[in-house]
C-alpha cells in the first residue's frame, strides 16, 4: 500500500496558511516531500479571495478590518470565502500522475469522494455537483478549487462545520443588497453546516479523525502523521513576507467594470424570480448568480442546479444551458416556463449596456428600460417625463392633481423645471388607471418614448402593462419607502396613499442630460 503524509497544521494566520500552500506545491512539484493530505484552521477568522479577484470587489474590506477578520488570497482560483476558526480546510496535494490521468472536471470529482465518504459515516447524503461543490440535498458544504505546478496538482477544500451567517454575510459582498430575515433565510437554502445537518456539533478530532479513515479507504493509501521537514519550514519563513505584504493581497486591481452585481425580476403566472449575477465584463461571463423568489420548484434543489449550470457561462449561451437544463433535469417549476428564466436573466445582463454608457452598477439597478434596449429608448424623442404623486408632499394641495406649481418645497417641481427647459412636458400620475390613460393618450398623438419614475415593484407587476400601452420609455426607480415596502399598494393603485416617497433626483437629472 503506497504512503503518504497526512499534516495537520492546526490553526494559523491567513497568511501563514496561504504562505504554506504555495511552500507545499512548490516542494512536490520538485520532489521534496511525498504526497500529502493536509488539514488547516484559520485564526483570527479570515476572508480568501480566489487568485483573479479584487479584494474591494469581494469584501467589505472596513467591516473586516473593525471586526478583526484577516484578509488574504488563494493561490488558486475561485471566488471569496469566509472562514472562521470552527472551519477544517483540507488539501490534497500529489503528483499529476498519482491519481490516474483525468480531465479537469473527472479530477475534481475524484478528490472530492473522500470528504463525501466522511459526510455518509455522519449519516449525511453528500454527492458532488459540477462545477466542484460538495452539497446535502442541493445546499452546499464543501467548496474546492485546485490548481498545478510543474508536476503537482493541488487541490483544497472548506468543509463547513458550523458558522455565524450574518457575519459571512457582511464580511463578503454576497449578491444581496439588504440583509433582512429573508434574504439571510434565502442564503441559507444554498449553504449548510455540519452543525445545522446533525443536530449538534462533533469535536473536531472526530471529523479530523473521520476526514484521515476516508481518504485511507477511498484513496487506498496508508497515512502517516508527519509535521513539515526542514526544507519546508525554511522555504515557509523566506514566504510569510509576501503574504503579508498588500503586494500580494491587493495585487489584482479593481476594475470599476468587473465582479459586479447585475439585478433583475420578473412577475410570472408561477410567482416572482429574481436574479442577481456578477458578472466579468472583461470575459463576458457569469462569475455566479442567486436565483430566487415566490415561485415553487420541485425538487426545491433545481434552483441550486441551475445556479450550478449557469456558473462560468458566457452571456451569450444562457439560453442554451437553461434550455439543455430543463430538458435533461427532472425539475418541475409551475406556471413558469424555461423562457421565463431566460428573460430574467437576460434582463439583468442588459444592465451591463447601461453601465457601459457611464452610470454605475447602483444607477443600472434602478433603471428599467420598455419595449427596447436602453440605448435605443435613449436615442428615441422622450416628449414627457412621468412621475408618481407620491413624491409630492402629503400637504401639497396639488399632490392629487397632474401639475405642480413649482413650490419648491419637494423634488418633482425641480423635475418640472428640468423637464421644461429641455423640451419635455412633465405630468404627474395619480392612479394605475390615470397611467394608462396617459400613455394610450400619448400613443395616439404620435409621440413614441417617454421618461418616468416608479418604484421597482410597482414596474414589475405592471410590465406587461407598460409594454402593451405601446410607448417605449426608461424608468428610474424610488429612493425611499414605496407603499410596496409599507405594505399599502392598494391604496396606491387607487391614488390614496398618504405618505411621501422620493425620486432619486440624481439619477433622473443625469437621465435628463442624456435624453436631451
Amino acid at each position: 500500500m503506497k504512503k503518504w503524509r497526512f499534516l495537520d497544521t492546526g490553526k494559523l494566520t491567513a497568511h501563514e496558511n496561504m504562505a504554506l500552500d504555495e511552500v507545499l506545491i512548490e516542494a512536490r512539484s520538485k520532489d521534496l516531500i511525498p504526497n500529502t493530505i493536509r488539514l488547516l484552521q484559520f485564526s483570527p477568522p479570515s476572508v480568501l479571495v480566489g487568485y483573479h479577484q479584487a479584494v474591494g470587489h469581494e469584501v467589505r474590506t472596513k467591516y473586516c478590518q473593525k471586526n478583526g477578520i484577516e484578509i488574504n488570497r488563494r493561490i488558486t482560483g475561485g471566488g471569496a470565502i469566509f472562514l472562521d476558526e470552527s472551519q477544517i480546510g483540507w488539501e490534497v496535494i500529489v503528483g499529476k500522475n498519482d491519481l490516474g490521468v483525468m480531465n479537469r472536471e473527472e479530477l475534481s470529482k475524484r478528490i472530492c469522494e473522500p470528504i463525501i465518504d466522511c459526510l455518509r459515516k455522519f449519516g449525511l447524503r453528500a454527492s458532488y455537483r459540477p462545477k466542484n461543490d460538495i452539497e446535502i440535498d442541493g445546499k452546499k458544504i464543501s467548496g474546492t478549487g485546485g490548481t498545478k505546478h510543474g508536476g503537482a496538482i493541488f487541490f483544497q477544500g472548506t468543509l463547513l462545520v458550523d458558522f455565524d451567517v450574518e457575519c459571512m454575510m457582511r464580511a463578503l459582498k454576497i449578491p444581496f443588497e439588504k440583509l433582512e430575515h429573508k434574504e439571510i433565510n434565502s442564503f441559507k437554502e444554498r449553504v449548510t453546516c455540519l452543525k445545522w445537518e446533525l443536530g449538534y456539533c462533533p469535536s473536531l478530532i472526530e471529523i479530523k479523525n473521520a476526514i484521515c479513515g476516508s481518504f485511507k479507504d477511498v484513496f487506498a493509501v496508508e497515512l502517516e502523521k508527519e509535521g513539515l521537514n526542514d526544507e519546508e519550514e525554511r522555504l515557509l519563513l523566506e514566504k510569510l513576507n509576501k503574504f503579508k505584504s498588500k503586494a500580494w493581497i491587493y495585487r489584482k486591481k479593481e476594475n470599476p467594470l468587473e465582479h459586479r452585481v447585475l439585478e433583475s425580476s420578473l412577475k410570472t403566472r408561477g410567482g416572482l424570480i429574481r436574479v442577481a449575477i456578477v458578472f466579468n465584463f472583461e470575459s463576458k461571463i457569469i462569475q455566479s448568480l442567486s436565483i430566487n423568489g415566490d415561485f415553487f420548484a420541485h425538487p426545491k434543489r433545481s434552483i441550486f442546479d441551475l445556479e450550478a449550470a449557469l456558473k462560468f457561462v458566457h452571456q451569450d449561451r444562457v439560453e442554451a444551458v437553461i434550455l439543455d437544463f430543463t430538458k435533461n433535469s427532472q425539475a418541475t417549476i409551475p406556471d413558469t416556463t424555461p423562457h421565463d428564466f431566460v428573460k430574467v436573466i437576460k434582463d439583468a445582463l442588459s444592465k451591463a449596456d447601461i453601465i457601459e454608457q457611464g452610470f454605475s452598477f447602483s444607477e443600472a439597478n434602478q433603471i428599467f428600460c420598455v419595449r427596447g434596449t436602453f440605448k435605443e429608448n435613449l436615442h428615441k424623442k422622450m416628449s414627457a417625463i412621468l412621475l408618481p404623486y407620491c413624491a409630492k408632499s402629503p400637504d401639497c394641495e396639488l399632490r392629487y392633481e397632474k401639475s405642480c406649481d413649482e413650490c419648491g418645497q419637494c423634488e418633482i417641481g425641480e423635475v418640472y423645471g428640468l423637464a421644461k427647459e429641455n423640451g419635455m412636458n412633465p405630468v404627474t400620475i395619480i392612479s394605475f388607471e390615470d397611467l394608462i390613460s396617459t400613455l394610450k393618450n400619448m400613443k395616439s398623438q404620435g409621440e413614441t418614448a417617454y421618461l418616468g419614475s416608479c418604484c421597482g415593484q410597482f414596474y414589475v407587476k405592471h410590465r406587461e402593462d407598460f409594454e402593451n400601452a405601446g410607448m417605449s420609455g426608461i424608468l428610474v426607480g424610488l429612493d425611499r419607502a414605496t407603499c410596496y415596502d409599507l405594505g399599502e399598494e392598494k391604496e396606491a393603485y387607487s391614488g390614496n396613499f398618504a405618505r411621501q416617497t422620493d425620486l432619486d433626483l440624481e439619477l433622473m437629472k443625469k437621465l435628463i442630460e442624456k435624453a436631451a
